[in-house]
């Protein structure tokens, strides 16, 4: 059974799954630790053409995601995991940082209650801890929308054509973190913003020497004790 499961709910799953089919999420994938499955918003559209999206009452330039669409994707995922957690991309939202990504790893991995996260939530052993993730698009969704949705997040104080994009960051920066999927041990707990605003410490490679750049001396020295106290006055 994965750790963590996510449900995208997309117009556009062919953006998604180069990005989740490669590299360390693949990774994941392939070790069992984490699920993605997608659920295309076009299925639950109104009418012979489908239409998910409509005018603005009130006028304004643009369309909005319609409400039956959507509460009908978002319901059909529920009704096989009721638990499962909606997340919504907004400029409305919460800006994501690393300590919201390692509370949802630490939910994953059963070292932290749900419950911490969101009141009234409980989360079954026996199941994955599971993220359903609406990809808005056109000028933005319907207000209604939100009674459904436990968090918004904002990745940034800037706008894009879709929520893909930050769903995939949404997914990265939680999955990345769950034991098994990085390299190290401590991969990371030594990274930028493991411990709040921290940034880690610069680092460097083979050759020593490149075009006149030169790998400060401590670091090659084999001082362990030395080349500690270096990184942390470089830590910001």
């Amino acid at each position: 059974m994965p750790k963590i499961k996510f449900t995208i709910i997309t117009l556009f799953k062919e953006t998604l799954e180069p990005y989740l089919n490669a590299s360390m999420m693949w990774k994941a994938k392939e070790n069992g630790i984490a699920e993605f499955n997608f659920v295309d918003l076009r299925n639950f559209g109104l009418g012979p053409h489908k239409k998910v999206d409509d005018t603005i009452y009130g006028g304004g330039d643009g369309m909005l995601l319609m409400c039956e669409p959507v509460f009908n994707a978002i319901e059909s995922v529920k009704k096989e995991d009721e638990d499962a957690l909606v997340y919504l991309p907004t400029p409305a939202g919460k800006i994501w940082e690393q300590k919201d990504a390692k509370a949802l790893a630490d939910v994953a991995t059963g070292d932290r209650d749900i419950s911490e996260l969101f009141e009234n939530k409980t989360k079954n052993p026996r199941k994955p801890l599971h993220i359903i993730i609406l990809c808005p698009h056109y000028e933005g969704y319907d207000e209604r929308i939100l009674t459904l949705v436990d968090r918004k997040f904002c990745i940034g104080k800037y706008v894009l054509t879709g929520g893909e994009l930050p769903a995939l960051i949404l997914i990265d920066s939680i999955v990345r973190l769950i034991p098994g999927v990085l390299g190290g041990e401590m991969s990371a707990e030594i990274e930028s913003f493991s411990d709040e605003d921290n940034i880690e410490f610069p680092q460097y490679t083979k050759p020593a020497d490149f075009r006149g750049m030169k790998v400060p001396d401590v670091l090659l020295s084999g001082n362990h004790g030395e080349i500690d106290k270096w990184r942390e006055s470089h830590s910001k």
